[in-house]
């Protein structure tokens, strides 16, 4: 990171630590007097939610370019899914059977790493939700390929720290989902779905969308497991009532494994944003 302020003015830092230092009296204790953008209780004022969301997209794109972030694998899934060796106390027996999509994450992390690492951990830098489940799975991955990966955590009521492997220069923390979402795509070389719950879904149809109508340049948008996404979601009854076309079928590939998963991305040439929408 460059230091060197272009500026011959006093930087902002070096006044709040002055201002941290004034005497105490009623004039300096009063809210008025704070500096605005060192007063948290000003910053949390409804009037200044465009600004936070501002800030919210801003903070993390300038730390990634900071780090030179080209372009990312983002791996959304389930934060339910167990690894192989907790099968047995899963929720659920499905939930257990679906446990080898953990692996196969962890697996697919390693292998977009170490082409990660070929470019200087600027390709192919493994992304996800910073959570347990498939995301751990992708950090866990990453870090054991010795890369690094990113973590797009968000606060919520129940939670939640973020995985243990998640690289700590890259782990970010959202109030917005929405501008969450767009840090998620916004480097995207590939989408990776494993099996999931609303917030995966939720995910994945918005990505969905916005290559759909154009608005976003198609990459290779992968779902693993087959059986699994063809059992939760009638594909074949949205085109048969027209809610969707049939080329929008061809938006997405199911893979069961890293391998497939890997040969997909590495086969994949240019692929514009369409100009068109099929069947409007």
């Amino acid at each position: 990171m460059n230091d060197e302020r272009h500026s011959i003015f006093r930087d902002a830092g070096r006044d709040r630590k002055t201002a941290e230092q004034i005497p105490d009296t009623p004039q300096t204790r009063a809210p008025s007097y704070r500096l605005a953008f060192a007063d948290e209780s000003f910053l949390c004022r409804d009037e200044l939610r465009p600004v936070r969301l501002q800030l919210e997209l801003l903070k993390p794109q300038m730390v990634l370019d900071e780090h030179q972030v080209e372009s990312t694998i983002v791996l959304f899934g389930g934060a339910r899914i167990p690894s192989p060796a907790e099968k047995d106390s899963a929720r659920t027996r499905t939930l257990g059977d679906l446990s080898h999509f953990y692996e196969e994450a962890r697996l697919f992390a390693q292998k977009m790493t170490a082409k990660s690492i070929a470019t200087g951990n600027r390709e192919y830098i493994v992304a996800t939700g910073g959570g347990p489940g498939v995301m751990e799975a992708g950090n866990l991955g990453a870090m054991q390929a010795g890369g690094v990966s990113i973590g797009l955590n968000i606060v919520l009521p129940h939670e939640q720290a973020p995985n243990e492997y998640v690289t700590p220069d890259l782990c970010f923390n959202f109030h917005y989902f929405a501008i969450r979402k767009m840090h998620f795509l916004m480097r995207a070389r590939a989408i990776c779905v494993f099996p999931g719950g609303f917030g995966t879904l939720d995910e994945m149809f918005e990505a969905l969308t916005l290559i759909q109508t154009g608005r976003m340049n198609r990459v290779p948008f992968l779902l693993f497991g087959r059986a699994f996404w063809e059992k939760i979601i009638n594909w074949g009854a949205l085109e048969e009532a027209g809610t969707i076309s049939p080329e929008d079928l061809d938006l997405f590939r199911f893979v069961e494994t890293a391998d497939e998963a890997t040969a997909v991305i590495e086969e994949w040439g240019p692929a514009p944003a369409r100009s068109d929408i099929p069947g409007r």
